[in-house]
């Protein structure tokens, strides 16, 4: 009985090998033919030396695959015992596991974990769309206003990089993965920025920057780049250093500057308009590196966003 058993698993083991049910598209189609076939013959064939033990249950096997038993000594060895077109009937789970009580206790703990970090990431959901109010109630809609200042049209929000790598092709672009607080249900976006020259990967990563988040995607070298980093650079290819956000500033939190408000506007009408080329000649760090716009500090509720020690130099 238990070399029956262990050539069961060696089937299940070999099925689950080989995936099938992952190899999509007509070009799989004999591929997966071939293993379900080899599948369903080698049950055909291990089912006969069942019959000993379990009858009822072996006959129910015979059923499904609409082929009856057969003498030992007339089962095909090369596995061509099922005649082509027979239909197989799948129908419901044979054999039910049989659980012990330590493993319902720990299926229903696993039930209570899943169902907790529901709750929690519920929660955790909520407080971020209540956060993401509480930044924009300074800037009330002001989209429909011909007279919107250009910084206003723009989408720049406080982010904290997750994972940062090496860009495979490009030796001056860093890959990184920035929560930026989306309300789309994605948890990063991807940006490219030319930093490596500038910051170590450990220098880079958990590090909290400022994203312009309305931009159209863009192709860097094979990466697509959903986002720029910003960052206050010397000219004649000097120092560069990243703007960054009060350590407690919310992520996700859309900055702002004292006296303007407005909605940001779609990628595509800043690509239109031309928004960020206009915006982005007026960025510059001032007095302690405050990062400025039309020399107005550009803030979070937290405090103002600066570079570390660059003064009057343009931001991009």
């Amino acid at each position: 009985g238990g070399l029956i058993m262990q050539g069961y698993r060696d089937i299940n083991g070999w099925l689950t090998e080989k995936e099938p049910w992952k190899k999509k598209g007509d070009e799989y189609n004999e591929f997966r033919q071939v293993v379900v076939r080899a599948t369903l013959e080698a049950c055909y064939a291990m089912a006969h030396f069942l019959l000993p033990f379990i009858p009822n249950g072996v006959k129910m096997i015979f059923d499904k695959l609409g082929t009856p038993p057969k003498a030992l000594l007339d089962l095909d060895t090369n596995l061509r015992n099922l005649r082509v077109g027979t239909k197989v009937n799948v129908g419901d789970v044979l054999f039910q596991k049989i659980v012990s009580e330590d493993e319902l206790n720990a299926a229903e703990a696993a039930k209570k974990k899943a169902v907790d970090y529901a709750t929690a990431q519920k929660l955790k959901k909520e407080k971020k769309a209540k956060e993401s109010a509480k930044s924009k109630a300074g800037q009330k809609s002001g989209a429909s206003t011909p007279n919107q200042p250009n910084f206003t049209k723009m989408d720049i929000r406080v982010g904290v990089i997750k994972r940062v790598w090496n860009h495979p092709e490009a030796e001056k672009l860093y890959c990184e993965e920035i929560d930026c607080g989306d309300e789309d249900g994605k948890a990063t976006r991807e940006v490219a920025s030319g930093l490596r020259d500038f910051y170590s990967l450990k220098e880079m990563e958990n590090r909290k920057v400022l994203v312009v988040c309305n931009l159209k995607p863009s192709k860097l070298i094979g990466f697509v780049s959903n986002g720029m980093v910003l960052a206050a650079k010397e000219g004649n290819g000097g120092k560069v250093e990243l703007i960054s956000p009060p350590e407690n500033a919310k992520i996700g939190e859309r900055v702002f500057v004292e006296g303007v408000s407005g909605e940001p506007l779609s990628s595509a009408q800043i690509k239109k308009k031309k928004v960020w080329d206009t915006v982005a000649k007026c960025l510059k760090t001032g007095e302690g590196g405050i990062a400025m716009w039309e020399e107005k500090a550009i803030m979070t509720t937290a405090g103002a966003c600066s570079a570390t020690s660059l003064v009057g130099a343009p931001i991009s």
